[in-house]
């Protein structure tokens, strides 16, 4: 039995690599069965038609991680491009994707492109935020080269999935990182301010310092239904100083008194910003928990 890791699924076939070789395989049917869809990502056990060289995914062995949109596996980080110009950064679109990825175990590396775009660096008014709330942000300019080399030692040694707006250079930046990549690039659309989609499946590319990339058409539902309001403070790395520190053990950091977060927040050890996106998702959690009760 052969083992190896789904880099791609197109068709109806699922190419598995192993080692340096790559081989087209399909699934079995009883997969289809139990209602298991095989993943990007996915480390499987597969048998091999030594005439035809098509493999039979036979099992696939245990997740670490698992995303549903995009279906993908085993993933260690999220990778997450936002442009400073360009389009323009949406921070609560960031900020969202950051807690989704939270919840499903990941880790998080920001990556804020197009620094070119903006010489004078204003765009470290809302960036260090970010910096000091304990993430790990870079800064990138693919028409110049600056901080690919950073970004990748990132990288290295884990799978990751790129996340982030369409239109902020995920693909370029991909084809900085790989010698010979040319994924399809396209620019950000004059008409509605934003860029357009050019992954149209989920992919994973190894760069050269032995990690993994898997690049997908996005992540389609950003809705926070799988978040309770307990859990989103949990969520946010910026706020576990203060843990356990607030006079109610069930306080949400809103409007309840003897709030160690808010002090936090009042004395600048936390961004107002940044505090006031997360009472924005509280408020849309609890008003879908509330509408499911009701």
């Amino acid at each position: 039995m052969h083992r190896g890791i789904i880099i791609k699924g197109v068709g109806g076939f699922y190419y598995v690599k192993e080692g340096d070789a790559e081989y087209q395989c399909r699934a079995r049917g009883l997969f289809k069965k139990e209602g298991i869809t095989p993943c990007v990502g996915d480390r499987v056990e597969f048998s091999l038609d030594l005439k035809t060289s098509e493999g039979l995914i036979e099992n696939i062995l245990p997740r670490k991680t698992f995303l549903i949109r995009p279906c993908i596996a085993n993933v260690d980080t999220a990778l997450i491009v936002m442009s400073v110009k360009d389009p323009k950064p949406n921070l609560m679109f960031l900020d969202r994707l950051m807690i989704k990825v939270a919840g499903a175990g990941l880790e998080t590396l920001i990556c804020f492109n197009k620094i070119d775009l903006d010489p004078d660096k204003n765009y470290l008014e809302y960036t260090m935020d970010y910096e000091r709330a304990g993430y790990k942000v870079v800064y990138t300019s693919v028409k110049t080269g600056w901080g690919i080399d950073e970004l990748m030692d990132g990288l290295k040694e884990s799978i990751t999935v790129l996340a982030g707006p369409s239109g902020v250079g995920k693909s370029s930046i991909l084809n900085q990182m790989i010698p010979g990549l040319k994924l399809k690039v396209r620019g950000t659309s004059k008409k509605i301010g934003r860029g357009r989609h050019t992954t149209r499946h989920t992919q994973l590319f190894q760069l050269p310092n032995g990690g993994m990339v898997a690049d997908t058409p996005g992540f389609t539902s950003l809705d926070l239904k799988d978040i309770s309001s307990q859990q989103l403070s949990d969520l946010y790395r910026e706020f576990e100083p203060f843990k356990g520190k607030c006079r109610f053990s069930s306080c949400l950091h809103a409007t309840e008194p003897g709030c160690s977060v808010r002090h936090a927040m009042g004395s600048n050890k936390i961004s107002r910003q940044r505090y006031e996106r997360y009472l924005s998702l509280l408020k849309e959690i609890k008003e879908t928990e509330a509408s499911t009760y009701d």
